[in-house]
């Protein structure tokens, strides 16, 4: 029993050894915050939102200390190339096109694609809206501005700069509907509530992931960091606090 017990500790020691530890390191991170319930900028001016609280929460195991800077999506990798931050975590959807220009994390959430409607069109179905010749809206260079145009063509689609531009939009009547992700779907239909609503969901599917220059020191802490939340409830106790829940 002796003998088992000290091969645990020592076993516990090696591991702990092992961690992540970037000294406390200054991490500077990029982040679109018009995108709710992700990032976005509060009442008192502060960027908070679920990305910002998973950082913080990995930096709290790999021992850093993140410094968010709000740019804009547009641009957003060209600027983490040319090394205005570390890293970018922005709900950046992980494809094979952007990692071949950037180096993502391990995936920490999955989302859908989804459409919000006007409440006057409550009920209509994606097929309703492609026969109807209807135009839409995305934010520019996103995964659900690419789905939109091979579903609706590039004529029937409007970018934005930003969802929220997006949004105001549909509400203005400019748009039938906006194609966006689920999650921050339901934050833009519980803010305009009684207004739009979010009729059509499960489009596709993207994991996200924070997003760093290829070959950063920064990936293999981080996805540490990661996998430490996610074994220790900290990940999913962020999703419960954050999103919305549809059921």
């Amino acid at each position: 029993m002796v003998r088992r017990t000290l091969a645990l500790l020592v076993a516990a020691l090696i591991a702990t050894a092992a961690a992540a530890d970037l000294g406390g390191r200054m991490v500077t991170v990029g982040s679109d915050t018009t995108y709710p319930p992700f990032e976005f900028v509060a009442e008192d001016g502060t960027i908070t939102g679920f990305d910002i609280e998973l950082v913080n929460a990995i930096c709290e195991r790999v021992n850093c200390v993140a410094e968010f800077q709000s740019t804009a999506w547009d641009g957003i990798f060209a600027a983490l190339a040319a090394g205005e931050f570390d890293m970018v975590a922005s709900g950046v959807s992980i494809t094979p096109e952007r990692a071949q220009i950037v180096e993502f994390s391990d995936a920490y959430h999955v989302v859908a694609q989804a459409i919000a409607v006007r409440v006057e069109d409550a009920g209509v179905s994606f097929d309703e809206l492609v026969a109807q010749n209807a135009t839409v809206g995305a934010q520019t260079g996103t995964t659900n501005a690419y789905f939109a145009e091979d579903a609706f063509g590039r004529d029937r689609l409007n970018l934005y700069d930003t969802f929220a531009q997006a949004v105001q939009a549909l509400l203005n009547g400019d748009v039938r509907g906006v194609v966006i992700d689920e999650v921050p779907a339901d934050a833009f239909a519980a803010e305009y509530a009684g207004q739009i609503v979010v009729e059509i969901r499960g489009l596709g599917e993207d994991p996200l992931g924070m997003v760093f220059q290829i070959g950063s020191d920064l990936v293999d802490a981080f996805n540490e960091g990661l996998a430490e939340i996610a074994a220790d409830g900290t990940l999913d106790a962020l999703k419960l606090k954050w999103f919305v829940s549809n059921d």
